[in-house]
């Protein structure tokens, strides 16, 4: 893109100024010279509002809101200057004073200082956009009582003509000039995109405040007339501000922190805000004891010093519970944070735990598998061998038995170190659960250990290996077994039910509970008596449940007893057939 095509805008805006230059020097003082001057501005603000509206209908977030800000204020000056083209073109008079239409000429900027707690260059969260609009409406609150303070004694107390203008041109100087700043500080601290809109906003509100000051004093001295040159820099700041919206429309914005010198500017709005409640108090004090206007004037500013801290105070109270509340959010998240990453960090050293034995115990099943191929082949032999005496049998035979039951469970364990996914379905998890307390039930006396299983009746299926689930809840509910029978019975509760999508298992005993629950899933950890158990069948259920997605915890009741949770995602639908393929079957 051309350098004059990507400042078209600003080029544009330049030439309508220096048009109306041309104009005011061409053109006598008179009505048509009035009513281009106030036409002209009036549109030039018009156009600049509805450039910012546009710009935020197509941003978002924070930026829509930064540009919807901007044309608020620029509907306030609109209105006032409507007003002026009312009174000044149409009836061809001069507009009151001291005028209403004043106010909001003076809340115009207001909107457009909002941008110091809004900080659209920034990425922030909703919470903080409320702390930011909270501080935004503390302050438009003070400036309300500014305004009543200093100029409504001489407006509509007692009416002081000269007052008036003098309190109100020093006031509006000072929110002008104060826009500036923010406009300035916001610059400093904004990325390139971000800065260029900024710089040019602040340039043309300086230009804007310098040329108000100096049509005030041309007013004093009677020098000034509608359409003059003084009006020249106000058409030149207005297309300034509407070239600078205009051209942010093509600007690639991006958010980002503020270097850490410039990050005391992110918390001027809410020292602003503490300084407008500070400066109430002083300023009653200052009536009270030094003002010396009359006494209905002092009487009025005391009552808006008492009006604005009791709505000041409110605000005040907002903005500190809004915060509280925020702060209450961070240290939640916080501890979240800090628990899953705890519970991640587990999961990972669990990992690398069966990862390390897997390969140790997939060397020593090789190294066993070898020999004892050897074994059956040779004892299948021998027992073949019809020689053999009938105790000479019945040894062999015990061999060969013993070797078989020793090949399983080196397949067991191979098993267990190849950590193989096998062919996953969606598969149904009531009736695992229903045959594995079925075959438990069986091999324990039913007298002193119960079992009960509760299926919630749409419990969704999950996707996976029917078998290998089926093991893992078969040795957390032998484990529990077992660890009643060693206390002399008990009753084992398997409930099953949806959560969040996710299909949740919890197997609760009454047994003795564990002795180290964070330790149950570590590969042979065991608290069995020697040649009762092998540590591993907890290990391979944990295996199988991160294998299958899902979790694996295991807790003490405070009732006494253990209890197992397992978290399976459920299944995902399957795709509906099109319509058309319905049709033709």
């Amino acid at each position: 893109m051309s350098l004059l095509r990507q400042h078209r805008w600003y080029v544009a805006a330049a030439g309508i100024t220096l048009a109306f230059a041309v104009v005011s020097l061409t053109v006598p003082p008179g009505r048509a010279l009035t009513a281009i001057c106030n036409l002209e501005y009036l549109f030039l603000i018009l156009a600049a509002c509805g450039a910012m509206f546009v710009n935020a209908r197509s941003a978002l977030g924070a930026n829509r809101r930064f540009w919807a800000l901007m044309g608020s204020g620029c509907i306030l000056w609109a209105l006032h200057q409507s007003a002026y083209v009312y009174y000044e073109v149409l009836r061809q008079t001069t507009p009151p004073d001291p005028w209403f239409m004043d106010v909001v000429l003076f809340f115009h900027p207001i909107p457009m200082i909002a941008i110091v707690g809004l900080r659209a260059h920034r990425a922030e969260g909703e919470q903080k956009f409320r702390v930011g609009t909270l501080d935004f409406l503390l302050l438009l609150a003070w400036w309300m009582f500014l305004y009543a303070f200093l100029v409504f004694p001489s407006q509509y107390v007692l009416l002081d003509v000269a007052k008036y203008d003098r309190n109100y041109n020093s006031l509006y100087m000072v929110e002008c000039s104060i826009l500036v700043l923010v406009l300035g500080i916001a610059s400093s601290r904004a990325s390139a995109a971000w800065r260029v809109v900024y710089l040019n906003l602040m340039a043309a509100s300086a230009l804007y405040a310098l040329d108000s000051g100096a049509i005030n004093l041309a007013l004093t001295n009677g020098r000034y007339y509608t359409g003059s040159l003084y009006d020249v820099p106000l058409m030149g700041a207005v297309s300034w501000m509407a070239a600078a919206a205009l051209t942010a429309r093509q600007a690639k914005f991006t958010h980002g922190n503020p270097p850490r010198k410039w990050q005391w500017g992110s918390r001027i709005a809410p020292r602003l805000a503490m300084l407008a409640i500070l400066s109430l108090p002083a300023l009653g004090l200052w009536t009270f004891l030094y003002d010396k206007s009359p006494p209905e004037a002092r009487t009025f500013r005391l009552y808006a010093v008492l009006a604005a801290m009791l709505v000041l105070g409110v605000f005040l109270f907002l903005r500190q519970y809004v915060q509280d509340q925020v702060l209450m959010r961070l240290l939640e998240d916080s501890r979240h944070s800090y628990e899953n990453q705890h519970r991640l960090q587990s999961h990972l050293v669990q990992k690398e735990k069966l990862a390390s034995l897997g390969h140790l115990v997939a060397d020593a099943a090789r190294e066993i598998d070898h020999p004892l191929c050897a074994i059956m082949v040779h004892s299948e032999q021998l027992w073949a061998n019809g020689r053999l005496s009938d105790e000479q049998g019945s040894m062999v035979r015990k061999i060969v038995y013993q070797a078989r039951r020793t090949r399983d469970l080196v397949a067991n364990l191979l098993s267990f170190a190849r950590q193989s996914h096998g062919e996953r379905v969606d598969v149904d998890l009531a009736p695992l659960l229903q045959r594995g307390a079925q075959m438990l039930e069986a091999k324990h006396r039913i007298g002193r250990i119960s079992v009960a299983v509760t299926i919630e009746k749409d419990l969704p299926r999950v996707t996976g290996n029917a078998n290998q689930l089926f093991q893992a809840f078969y040795e957390i509910m032998e484990n529990a077994m077992d660890a009643m029978a060693e206390v002399g019975g008990g009753s084992l509760q398997v409930s099953a039910f949806q959560h969040s999508g996710d299909a949740v298992l919890q197997f609760s005993d009454t047994g003795p509970g564990m002795t180290a629950p964070e330790r149950v899933f570590d590969p042979f950890y065991t608290t069995k008596p020697v040649g009762k158990g092998t540590g591993l069948g907890l290990s391979a259920a944990y295996g199988v449940v991160q294998d299958h997605g899902g979790q694996i915890t295991c807790q003490n009741k405070s009732e006494g007893g253990a209890l197992f949770i397992l978290r399976l995602p459920a299944a995902q639908p399957a795709l509906a057939q099109p319509a058309a393929e319905a049709a033709k079957a």
